[in-house]
């Protein structure tokens, strides 16, 4: 294209920014927004633009700013945290989608052949999802934003979730941008008839997976109340938070509950060493009937004598703490820790980042309910193992912090050690009005989903919610603008699905797509022999007058 408009087109800085725009462009498949089904197209800007690159180093640049566009779009309520040092983890984090600009120009780009295109299909999807797998490392904010969680309210979605969690989602997800890639872009036709065929057994396998997966056997409810208190200001917040909190459960006296679930940091002291606020507890427990799990933010010691602040879920009864405990292993880069804090203690300076370091717990624990004779025996049978049927008194939880939730491994690691019910305590107050509660909430979908098992989200400010073994919500999202308790009937299930079984078993053949497309290359550069170089004509030099003997007209 000639002219202004094509000079424009042809612009690295035009075609910079574009990359930013179009990688931005998936974060309005999440909530709040919740775009669901944009997410099966919301990539194609992106490859387009990207396939067109000129050179395969400019590709990965246009990657990279891409992964910055998406990184910033997903994670921008945490800007009034981070401040400018938000756009500085985004560029950090962005250069894991540089080498998928590589592999998309490289497979995508030109006019394909055919086995070309059918090879895309499968090669780009894996190179995402190892960016999104990296990603995912703790140290690096976590499992936030992955491209798979987006569909946390779609059925047959929820089913493939089933077979191969969240990152076999993920991988449909792109593989459907990326046949629609080359239905839109590939100039011949061959190639673009593989797009559209790639495209019906994308949906075929959607469809087979939602018809044939293996469900969890449903296997009575479970009646849980979740006390959400709201946003409580002032310098004694914390205190007018546990007052609030006591005021609400007492409106739950009567109603049968088999817990009570309390948000994450719903109690500012170590009740080790405020007996009064354990009393309180246990007269509420007492009082509704059910034991309460609430989730203390202090300083405190743990069994092997580590002293420092902890983030720990205790379940209390009629008679105080029961003794179980859990402590959060997982904690949130900068908001609860900062990575080498030695040479980045300047970032407490420029946000809201942690004054110091919160200790990590060492391991998972499920805590179990007793099976009082007072409770209602409708769910006698569903309070049992999993795996081998034998009644072991009462519901067995797995309990998550706030952060964890968003980590596959941690829920499906609870459920095979018998949780037949996750809760996880969380708090978003920093970041209320922003889309952070909604979708934190809309991940314990997922984590039902996958490990067939329902999950109840309890959160200190909203948004609360609860799923069934199928990631089906149960009940009334509770948003971020009340303050009240919810009860929910939540089906329980046995059973396993075959990603508890399997796990993560999608990233493996990701990783071996990969793996087979550099053989292959590594194959064809061994076997193709260098070009020859050009014929060297040995001509002889031309003599002079004086060597031939020839005398110079005059």
């Amino acid at each position: 294209m000639r002219g202004p408009v094509g000079r424009s087109l042809a612009s690295p800085w035009w075609r910079g920014a574009a990359a930013v725009v179009a990688g931005s462009l998936p974060a309005l498949a999440f909530p709040e927004p919740a775009l669901w089904w944009f997410a099966y197209a919301a990539l194609v800007p992106w490859m387009l633009l990207v396939r067109s690159a000129p050179t395969g180093r400019r590709a990965a640049l246009e990657g990279w700013l891409g992964g910055i566009g998406f990184m910033i779009a997903v994670h921008h309520w945490l800007a009034p945290s981070l401040h400018v040092f938000l756009v500085l983890l985004a560029a950090l984090l962005g250069l894991l989608w540089a080498p998928c600009g590589w592999l998309v120009r490289s497979m995508l780009g030109g006019s394909p052949s055919v086995a070309r295109a059918l090879a895309a299909v499968a090669v780009v999807p894996s190179g995402w999802l190892v960016a999104e797998l990296i990603r995912s490392w703790q140290g690096l904010g976590g499992p936030w934003g992955l491209l798979g969680a987006s569909q946390w309210e779609v059925a047959p979605a929820l089913r493939l979730a089933s077979v191969g969690g969240v990152w076999l989602v993920s991988l449909l997800v792109v593989a459907v941008n990326t046949a629609l890639t080359v239905l839109i872009a590939v100039p011949r036709l061959r190639p673009r008839l593989t797009g559209a065929v790639s495209l019906v057994l994308c949906a075929v396998t959607l469809v087979s997976v939602w018809a044939w997966a293996p469900e969890p056997e449903r296997s009575g409810t479970a009646r849980i109340a979740v006390v959400q208190p709201g946003v409580v200001d002032g310098a004694d917040a914390r205190e007018h938070r546990f007052t609030q909190g006591e005021t609400l459960t007492r409106t739950l006296a009567g109603q049968d509950l088999d817990l009570v679930v309390w948000g994450e940091s719903s109690v500012s002291a170590d009740l080790a060493t405020r007996p009064d606020l354990a009393a309180r507890l246990a007269v509420l427990s007492r009082a509704v009937g059910a034991e309460i799990l609430v989730n203390v933010d202090a300083r405190s010691t743990d069994a092997a004598g580590t002293d420092g602040i902890f983030k720990r879920a205790v379940l209390v009864g009629p008679n105080g703490p029961t003794g179980d405990t859990y402590d959060k292993m997982r904690l949130v880069p900068f908001g609860e820790y900062i990575p080498a804090r030695a040479a980045l203690s300047w970032v407490t300076s420029v946000g809201k980042a942690a004054g110091e370091d919160r200790e990590r717990g060492t391991r998972p624990v499920v805590m179990v309910l007793p099976d009082r004779d007072g409770r209602d025996s409708r769910d006698r049978e569903a309070r049992r193992d999993a795996g081998d049927g034998e009644d072991r008194g009462g519901l067995r939880l797995g309990p998550l912090v706030c952060f964890e939730s968003a980590f596959p491994d941690m829920s499906r690691r609870l459920v095979r050690d018998g949780a037949q019910m996750l809760v996880a305590q969380s708090s978003t107050s920093t970041f209320q009005g922003s889309w952070a509660p909604e979708q934190h909430a809309s991940l314990a979908a997922l984590r039902a989903a996958e490990t067939g098992r329902p999950m109840v989200h309890a959160t200190l400010t909203g948004a609360s919610a609860a799923f069934g073994p199928g990631g089906e919500q149960v009940g009334e999202w509770i948003g971020t603008d009340r303050s009240t308790a919810g009860v929910f009937d939540v089906p329980l299930a046995r059973g396993t699905t075959p990603y508890t079984e399997l796990g993560d078993w999608a990233v493996y053949a990701a990783l071996a797509v990969l793996a087979a497309l550099c053989a292959t290359d590594g194959a064809r550069s061994f076997r193709t022999p260098p070009a020859s170089p050009a014929p060297m004509l040995l001509v002889p030099p031309a003599r002079t007058a004086h060597e031939s003997g020839a005398h110079p007209v005059r």
